[in-house]
């Protein structure tokens, strides 16, 4: 309930944002008692997500507003689909449909690149995981996205868990008392990871005995002798640009988790379109 909540002030918050102190062009044009119905139609394949999200937004804007759709969250989509129907009021419809089309568009194109990804390596152990890269204020919708596409979440905030990134060792004066300073201060129901990017890094991060290790930006070769000398004693992350890399060799390398910012800082929305 605590999320739907959340999600719908999100909405609220867009429709401010979009329609300001009023639809001047629908309410000058359109007669208040008008209905019509109208065809959410897929212009390109890919997985759908948001379908809940585009009935809130519009349930805000016009409960009387009926939406009726042909596919649920996590189906494929393929171009020329007809995903739902819409209909209702014709100046309600209006209104509230480029707020709930881009909803459902960007969700939509989360999911879909995540699939995509996901497919790629569903040959081994490793699994997709995104960031904390997101949209500011979406984060919970664009998890969700992630987790529809067959991904993973990452920790959801900062409270989450302790991630130990470059800054903070400097700041700590090195990964040992870093470590140390998190298992002194830090519930013991947290784990710890360390970012690292060299294999003095890594052997120091074991030797502070850290729960998980994230391997930021290494050259394939380096992270493979990465892996070795972790031997499972940790969980492991491959992180940084992995957009352009070879996911599948990496996972091949025995990787636990790839995470991947573009999941969600970086998409092309899928095209999918409302016409009455």
């Amino acid at each position: 309930m605590t999320e739907e909540l959340q999600i719908k002030k999100i909405i609220k918050n867009a429709l401010l944002e979009d329609i300001g102190t009023g639809d001047i062009t629908t309410n000058t044009i359109i007669n208040k008692e008008a209905t019509i119905s109208g065809k959410i139609l897929a212009k390109e394949e890919g997985i759908i997500c948001g379908t809940q999200i585009f009935k809130w937004v519009f349930e805000t804007i016009d409960p009387t507003v009926e939406i009726a759709f042909n596919f649920s969250d996590g189906d494929s989509i393929k171009k020329n689909d007809l995903i739902g129907k819409v209909k209702g009021n014709t100046r309600s419809i209006l209104t509230a449909e480029r707020v709930a089309l881009n909803f459902l568009q960007r969700l939509s194109g989360i999911s879909t690149k995540t699939a995509f990804l996901v497919t790629q390596i569903n040959n081994t152990h490793t699994k997709i995981t995104d960031t904390r890269k997101t949209t500011p204020g979406l984060r919970i919708l664009e998890k969700y996205a992630v987790k529809i596409g067959g991904g993973v979440n990452h920790r959801f905030n900062l409270s989450d868990g302790i991630l130990i990134k470059d800054n903070h060792i400097k700041g700590a004066m090195g990964i040992r008392n870093a470590v140390k300073k998190a298992k002194e201060n830090a519930p013991h129901t947290l784990k710890i990871e360390v970012e690292v990017e060299t294999i003095e890094q890594v052997k120091e991060a074991l030797e502070a005995k850290a729960d998980g290790i994230m391997l930021d930006n290494m050259s394939l070769e380096t992270m493979k002798k990465a892996v070795e000398i972790i031997d499972k004693k940790a969980l492991t992350e491959a992180s940084g640009n992995m957009d352009g890399k070879d996911i599948q060799q990496i996972a091949n390398m025995g990787i636990n988790y790839i995470s991947i910012g573009g999941l969600t800082h970086t998409i092309k929305a899928l095209d999918i379109s409302l016409k009455f």
